[in-house]
């Protein structure tokens, strides 16, 4: 079709418009080269005579995936013309699609600069601000001041959808030129102090935050300013995000009393939500400061007699923990907190109430909180007093540990440690039988569950199991194996095993992996089968247990209050040459997705032109033990990494310095 249409020509623009919608998308899916003929379509309808035409092209060209700068180039040159263009609707239209490239390619817009400032002072402020944004994408760190100065003069004329482009584009300039923080967090405040909605406001506070924690010597000017705004926010969200805060970095800057008087104030003056993150803030500074600790106490002892329970029962709880003095018991339950899983925290309350026991509840037997999801609550609304539905969604690992409860083999294991996040595939896509593992591990036992697809339409496939044959001394010690298994119809087997005993240290294995079933021929019609069938086995490819299916990630806001807690009974250090890996950003990478640990404290964010470097890394090993480790790296001609881990219990530091060995 788009031949002929080459060929002869169109007369409508519309229609051309739809054929190149049609080329793109064809493009797209066959993940066409530049050479394909779709594309030469395209690239020759820049030269139509139909203005709309046109755009259409240059568009298509910006939005197609893995285009170079010099791919880009036609395309952004027809822009840059529509930019002087008498026409409104075609100088938004390229300066909008411009803005588009210049996040993935700056460079490529950089030629259009001396048209971008020209619109500047356009009198349609859409236009202007788009320009300005993409200026600020594009310029040199030494047009920025200039550029602030220029959108400062119209910020109040242009609607919130506008500004959050902007507060956008100041955020990429940030990472960009890290030496002009001090100008840029100025203007954000002023933005910050003006009239506007949510939206905007959530746009500028995360862009702060995002600076003080990219720029350590940002912190204190951001806290300041984020000090004055929730003096007159009408915010909750972000109120109490601030407060969190505030809690969080307050306590390690060099004058952290003035940070109190603004917490205090939101327990005078504001409604119980934010009364509730002011106090949880006041606790995290009595818990890191001896000096006002006395001054915090006092003021949490007229918290007690609030008028809302949950500002009441947290005072009461920080007052009786601070009072106590002891390290330990500052960083378990006011620095870092619960690190369970509060839905799957309710559920197991609810079933031992339902099953009275002379044991005490178990908190090990909870789940635990995903590091993602600790993070998400940190962010949203860390320290409010969240008002929950009736029902809440159970979670991956709670679907399956109800799932593995049902089969009558597992039902000893207790409760599930943790799931492997993605299902490994143990065959290709393409072939007759579809198969994949997840990976279950409990504290003493794996379950590996395999989900079987049998794509071949005239066979059954009857009592299929997974045979596991293991390098280390892993014991298998049953199959579950799936009744049938009929044409499309996906089906599931399980293989049970017990974790190494005289060797505990030798979590790290490769199983080889056969399926094994009886074949049934069957009418590909009707599915009925017409014979007994026969044995028959298919060879998979293997499966690789590592130390990470051994730790859950956790999520430790105050890691070195967290290291204070563990302790240093069972500490461990080993150093070592990682003689393949040649920069810090390398090594961190490799590290942090090895031990399937959280980075804590942004340690995983290398500093640039650094040749030292610390991974902080926090974890619990199956069993429920808390693991943290802090690599110190050394990069010379190699990395060199000096390794400190720190456990209540031994085997999962000796596990940890094995597999990293």
């Amino acid at each position: 079709m788009i031949s002929k249409v080459t060929r002869h020509g169109l007369k409508s623009p519309f229609a051309y418009c739809m054929m190149i919608r049609v080329a793109s998308k064809q493009l797209e899916e066959e993940d066409g080269s530049r050479d394909s003929p779709l594309f030469d379509f395209i690239e020759s309808c820049l030269r139509n005579k139909h203005e709309m035409v046109v755009y259409e092209a240059a568009s298509a060209i910006v939005n197609l995936p893995g285009c170079s700068a010099k791919e880009l180039a036609p395309a952004v040159s027809v822009l840059q013309l529509f930019c002087s263009s008498p026409k409104a609707a075609l100088r938004y239209a390229a300066v909008r699609t411009l803005n588009k490239v210049a996040m993935k390619h700056p460079s490529a817009v950089t030629a259009c600069n001396l048209d971008l400032e020209n619109l500047v002072t356009d009198s349609n402020r859409s236009i202007a601000t788009l320009a300005i944004t993409t200026l600020l994408k594009t310029g040199s760190e030494s047009s920025i001041d200039r550029l602030m100065k220029q959108i400062s003069s119209f910020m109040s004329e242009i609607s919130d959808e506008f500004k959050v482009v902007v507060v956008q584009a100041i955020s990429a300039l940030c990472q960009k030129y890290p030496r002009k923080h001090a100008v840029l967090m100025n203007f954000l405040f002023t933005m910050l102090r003006e009239e506007g909605g949510f939206e905007y406001k959530r746009a500028i506070v995360d862009c702060i935050i995002s600076i003080i924690e990219e720029n350590s010597e940002s912190k204190e000017t951001g806290l300041s300013h984020l000090c004055e705004f929730i003096e007159d926010c009408e915010f909750t969200v972000l109120a109490t995000r601030i407060l969190h805060l505030l809690g969080q970095e307050g306590p390690k800057t060099t004058n952290p009393s003035k940070y109190i008087r603004f917490i205090y104030n939101r327990v005078v003056l504001e409604h119980e939500e934010v009364r509730a993150g002011a106090v949880s803030a006041l606790a995290k500074f009595g818990a890191q400061n001896e000096e006002m600790l006395p001054s915090i106490l006092v003021l949490l002892k007229r918290c007690v007699m609030d008028d809302d329970n949950e500002v009441r029962d947290r005072a009461t709880f920080y007052l009786n923990v601070l009072e106590q003095k002891q390290k330990a018991l500052n960083a378990g339950y006011i620095l870092n907190g619960l690190t369970v899983s509060i839905p799957g925290l309710e559920r197991a309350l609810q079933q031992y109430t339902l099953e009275p026991s002379e044991k005490p509840f178990d908190l090990k037997s909870v789940p635990l909180a995903t590091a993602p999801m600790a993070e998400q609550r940190t962010e949203s609304t860390p320290i409010t007093a969240v008002k929950q539905p009736e029902k809440v969604a159970a979670t991956r690992q709670e679907i399956f540990q109800e799932q593995l409860a049902a089969v009558p083999e597992f039902r000893g294991l207790g409760p599930l440690f943790k799931s492997s996040p993605e299902p490994v595939a143990l065959t290709e896509s393409e072939t007759e039988y579809v198969i994949r593992c997840t990976k279950h591990t409990f504290t003493d036992h794996m379950v590996f569950q395999f989900d079987c697809t049998n794509t071949l339409n005239d066979q059954t496939l009857e009592n299929v199991t997974v045979q596991m044959e293991p390098t280390e001394a892993y014991e298998v010690l049953c199959y579950v194996p799936a009744r049938s298994l009929p044409y499309n119809q996906p089906g599931t087997c399980y293989t049970l095993v017990a974790l190494p005993k005289e060797d505990p240290t030798a979590v790290a294995c490769t199983f080889s992996c056969m399926m094994k079933f009886t074949v049934k021929d069957c009418d590909p019609t009707t599915g009925e089968t017409d014979d007994e069938g026969y044995e028959d086995e298919y060879v998979l490819e293997d499966l690789e247990v590592t130390v990470a299916d051994h730790i859950q990630k956790v999520m430790k806001l105050n890691f070195e209050a967290a290291w204070d807690e563990v302790g240093d009974e069972f500490e461990k250090e080993e150093t070592f040459t990682l003689s393949t890996i040649k920069t810090l950003e390398e090594a961190v990478g490799n590290i942090v997705k090895f031990l399937g640990m959280h980075p804590c404290e942004r340690s995983d964010k290398v500093p640039d032109n650094k040749n030292t470097h610390t991974l902080l890394l926090a974890g619990v090993f199956r069993g429920g033990h808390d693991i943290l480790v802090r690599a110190r790296l050394l990069l010379l001609d190699t990395v060199t990494m000096q390794v400190t881990a720190r456990s209540l219990e031994e085997l999962p530091v000796d596990i940890i310095l094995a597999s990293v060995g």
